[in-house]
């Protein structure tokens, strides 16, 4: 799917959504510059408005809507972040919008979107039940759905991510991303392999989130279980576009044990001073916990900071 897509349309997306989104902070970090032997940076997504990098596709995705869909509204999916990125878009838009997110979705998540006037439906007992449970009310209200991982004009908004850091560190060696549908990795991929072929790409996920590690391991589709983790935003199954992209974006993908993305967590508390979630936390802990060894300079993309007060107290606390 992201081969199809242009740079033109991530250009064309950043200077659409500029008004809307924070232009975030591309920070050199010592520890990780150390352990990889060179330059490593952290694109700090986690400083989005929304706490997160899918600000950036939900705006693109719905600004480029028809007058006829922005009048009966929208309706996604989501563990989350891209529930609270449609939220505000849709707010900032003046467009209804429905959110379906899992019911063990983290708290900070579900009263950020109530809080920016979106409608919210947590009865779903996971995350691919509430995208199963969207698709089925877009069908039966004529609503646009808005799918947290896919679709052209979502991935151009996301590619905007590796377009500021290009701009910032026009020398990169090599891109490390968190990984669960393929989103973001699909919108960086679909510029980076076009402006700059050369440039590595690494993907990170947790062992319970591991759809796409597994699907690429077997050369086909594997359907994982859905078990509670710390990556929260990286969970669900992955279909076939997001597996192609998988296919043609990634030079490598490596998995973190739930003790070591803690780690990490608590890594970025001490270290950095940031509040970081599980699934924003992946990338990093690639490098800090030695699973890859990129080539340098490096970014990496710190996708989200959505966690729990009284569960990220804990974490910090106790690792």
């Amino acid at each position: 799917m992201f081969e199809r897509l242009k740079s033109s349309a991530v250009i064309a997306a950043a200077e659409r959504i500029a008004p809307h989104v924070k232009r975030t902070r591309l920070l050199r970090n010592e520890a990780l510059s150390r352990i990889a032997g060179g330059d490593v940076y952290l694109k700090l997504e986690n400083e989005q408005i929304t706490g997160s990098f899918k600000l950036r596709g939900a705006l693109n995705a719905l600004s480029t809507l028809s007058p006829a869909q922005r009048e009966r509204g929208v309706v996604a999916s989501s563990a989350g972040n891209h529930g609270m990125g449609v939220a505000y878009a849709a707010k900032t838009l003046g467009i209804s919008a429905k959110i379906y997110v899992p019911s063990t979705a983290p708290d900070v998540k579900k009263s950020g979107i109530r809080s920016l006037g979106a409608e919210l439906d947590e009865s779903q007992p996971d995350y691919d039940a509430a995208m199963d449970a969207a698709k089925a009310f877009g069908r039966e209200t004529g609503r646009e759905f808005i799918n947290p991982c896919l679709g052209d004009d979502l991935l151009a908004g996301q590619g905007t991510v590796a377009l500021e850091i290009l701009d910032e560190l026009p020398d990169l060696q090599s891109l490390v991303v968190n990984v669960g549908g393929g989103g973001l990795l699909g919108g960086c991929a679909s510029l980076i392999r076009r402006e700059r072929p050369d440039v590595k790409i690494y993907g990170a996920q947790s062992e319970k989130t591991a759809a796409m590690s597994k699907s690429l391991q077997a050369k086909k589709i594997v359907e994982i279980p859905s078990e509670p983790t710390l990556a929260d935003g990286l969970a669900g199954q992955i279909d076939a576009d997001a597996f192609d992209i998988g296919k043609h974006a990634l030079d490598r993908i490596v998995t973190l044990s739930e003790a070591e993305i803690a780690r990490t967590i608590a890594w970025f508390a001490r270290e950095v001073e940031a509040r970081v979630e599980g699934a924003g936390a992946c990338a990093a802990g690639a490098i800090l916990h030695k699973k890859l060894r990129p080539e340098t300079p490096c970014a990496v993309v710190v996708s989200g900071g959505n966690i729990d007060q009284e569960r990220w107290t804990q974490i910090v606390s106790a690792t």
